[in-house]
């Protein structure tokens, strides 16, 4: 339950952006400037920060951000990893999945290759209380969607 003192200094809610911009490549052009500038937010003071926390990933990685935006025209942001999809396409060597999964195999990983995709996924918000354990088959499970073949070890 929230306390009054926290009820009364909450900022009122413009928006809730969601957009996914590749890693230290934040510019104030589309798509970032549009989405940004229907709410009067500081489009410079977003790409640089975003850049900033970003740079530690190759650059072109696509990231998923959530940007808050307040009607005093301030912002606050959250950036999530790369999606599994796009580790396991990276795992596999491929562009895309099978285009009827189940039946045609696009491309094998091995249980090493998801484990490390779970540690990485698991400093994520949304996934830093949940087992590595239950990340793991999770990504099991997405690779089943895509037709990516999940081995033991590769022969």
């Amino acid at each position: 339950m929230a306390t009054l003192k926290e009820i009364l200094t909450r900022r009122p809610v413009a928006a809730t952006i969601r957009l996914t911009v590749p890693a230290g490549g934040a510019r104030p052009a589309p798509p970032v400037g549009p989405a940004l500038g229907q709410y009067r937010l500081n489009l410079m003071a977003f790409c640089k920060d975003f850049n900033a926390r970003t740079q530690k990933y190759k650059p072109e990685t696509p990231m998923s951000v959530t940007i808050t935006a307040f009607k005093d025209n301030t912002f606050e942001f959250t950036v999530k990893s790369p999606s599994v999809t796009w580790y396991l396409k990276k795992a596999a060597g491929i562009e895309s999945g099978s285009s009827r999964p189940g039946h045609v195999t696009a491309s094998t990983v091995t249980l090493k290759h998801i484990y490390e995709i779970a540690k990485v996924k698991q400093s994520d918000p949304y996934c830093q209380y949940m087992p590595l354990e239950s990340i793991c088959k999770s990504i099991i499970g997405t690779a089943a969607t895509m037709g990516i073949k999940v081995v033991k070890e590769l022969e």
